[in-house]
């Protein structure tokens, strides 16, 4: 493993988009219609070939590795997303790849994996807890592609950054889905390195806010988390080897409620006719309730792989 800088390069995240070309799309950068104070604007990485940003990481992460560092295949642990992206790249280059699932991950993330090829591995979520921290799980063949704490994942990750900068340099505001803040901290190098002004927010649920307790405390902490529909985001802490580039990268923290997230997922199907899971529609919900202060936000919206029954449900709420 790799240890992680307090910033990730500019020349990485540019070598990375180069990389990355092949598997990821540039995303639309699109105006959410009626919003005027602020003025919200959607990244709209539920485009993406998997339905979410994962597929930039994990692109970059398998490229920078040799031919023989992949022999075996490779693995990941994963709530759907990155195992979604990892598995999509792994077919391409003709890898074996398997995935390490807590075992309430979404049936719709489950199906699309097998859909991949992908080996899936149901655990606990305690125990896949504990291979995010420990960065492998024994016997599992094949080299470990962590989702978050990865140099490569980071700086694939970065590449939105990239394009936020060239689109809508005068930005006030990125609002981004704090998971484990691989995806913030990747954008936050990116703007920071190209000298933007915009500050990042990484955006949490009510049912579990890791970033907003460390940041409380001034380091990781154990969390208590209830969970919810939104599942791709409210891990049981900050990982400790994330959180020197969080502190360094990262303005602060928005916090919404179910509730909130619910009506964003609304608003973009009904305004903007996206489809976006939990996690993808909390900055949005962020930046709808006023949060985040600023007259430009933009808001990355991460994923749309969410269960079709979870979405009828939300739709049909008034």
């Amino acid at each position: 493993m790799l240890p992680l800088p307090e910033t990730i390069p500019l020349e990485a995240i540019r070598a990375a988009r180069a990389r990355i070309f092949d598997s990821a799309i540039r995303t639309p950068l699109i105006r959410l219609p009626g919003s005027a104070a602020p003025e919200i604007w959607l990244k709209l990485e539920v485009l993406q070939p998997v339905g979410s940003f994962k597929i930039r990481g994990a692109r970059n992460a398998i490229g920078i590795l040799a031919d023989a560092e992949l022999s075996a295949g490779v693995y990941t642990a994963s709530a759907g997303n990155m195992a979604l992206g990892l598995a999509w790249c792994a077919r391409e280059r003709q890898l074996p790849c398997s995935v390490i699932v807590p075992d309430s991950a979404p049936r719709a993330k489950l199906s699309k994996l097998e859909q991949l090829g992908a080996r899936v591995v149901p655990v606990s979520y305690e125990r896949w807890w504990r291979v995010l921290r420990e960065h492998e799980y024994p016997g599992m063949p094949g080299r470990f592609i962590h989702p978050v704490a990865d140099v490569g994942v980071v700086a694939g990750n970065g590449t939105i950054g990239l394009e936020l900068f060239e689109e809508l340099p005068q930005a006030d505001a990125v609002l981004v889905p704090f998971g484990g803040g691989g995806l913030s901290c990747g954008i936050a190098s990116a703007l920071a390195g190209l000298g933007s002004g915009a500050r990042v927010i990484g955006c949490e649920v009510e049912t579990a806010t890791p970033l907003s307790a460390a940041l409380a405390a001034g380091a990781p902490r154990v969390i208590e988390r209830t969970p919810s529909f939104v599942d791709g985001i409210g891990g049981a802490g900050v990982l400790p080897e994330m959180w020197p580039l969080i502190q360094r990268m990262l303005t602060g923290a928005a916090v919404v409620s179910l509730q909130e997230t619910r009506a964003a997922i609304r608003t973009l199907v009904e305004r903007s006719h996206i489809v976006a899971e939990g996690a993808g529609a909390v900055p949005v919900a962020a930046a709808l309730a006023g949060r985040v202060p600023g007259e430009l936000v933009v808001c990355v919206v991460s994923g749309g792989n969410i269960d079709p029954g979870v979405i009828v449900e939300i739709l049909s709420e008034r």
